[in-house]
């Protein structure tokens, strides 16, 4: 995660993939922690589970922000019994409107076993059409190997998320190959 947004002209450092399909979603983050130009630390944990293992979050951004947010998402869930998408709603519109939260520069990528959003400080909430995901500087590339792999191969939602996450790493110089996945069972 990249700390220095006013050099680099906007949220870089991190690549967060979440995909969805059949009976499985996988999300995997990248390791790499960068300030600047420096590569700082290659095992980081940017992907993890909250409110009672249930929801799995990613996040891309300043670690601070990232990590703060979570905690506010966890606050939501706390408050709304677990529903993600009233959770995220919320979440995001406080996020929007709040002096403090809007200066927070992190992105966030939320998952149960019914949904997958993207939440921003934008105020936006975001359900994929095609249960691919991926916000952070290796995102496009992520995003384009997910979506590929998931329209012309049968391949499972981890290894989708593997491969994908294999071609960002050597596309995006934020981006690693020491991955963190969590899994979760779709009913």
């Amino acid at each position: 995660m990249q700390s220095d947004s006013k050099t680099n002209g906007g949220i870089h450092g991190t690549t967060i993939l979440a995909v969805r399909r059949k009976d499985k979603l996988a999300m995997a983050g990248d390791g790499q922690v960068t300030l600047n130009d420096g590569i700082l630390k290659h095992h980081a944990r940017k992907v993890r589970r909250i409110y009672n293992q249930k929801i799995i979050v990613g996040f891309a951004g300043a670690t601070a922000d990232a990590l703060h947010l979570s905690e506010r998402l966890e606050g939501k869930l706390e408050r709304f019994n677990g529903n993600l998408t009233r959770s995220a709603v919320e979440l995001a519109r406080d996020w929007r409107t709040d002096k403090y939260l809007r200066r927070l520069e992190a992105m966030m990528i939320a998952a149960d076993a019914e949904k997958l959003f993207l939440i921003s400080g934008n105020g936006d909430v975001i359900e994929p059409d095609a249960g691919v995901l991926s916000i952070g500087s290796g995102a496009p590339a992520a995003q384009a190997a997910a979506t590929a792999l998931m329209e012309h191969t049968e391949m499972d939602a981890v290894a989708i998320c593997k491969a994908a996450m294999a071609i960002a790493s050597r596309m995006c110089v934020y981006t690693n190959d020491s991955l963190t996945m969590e899994t979760m069972e779709i009913p």
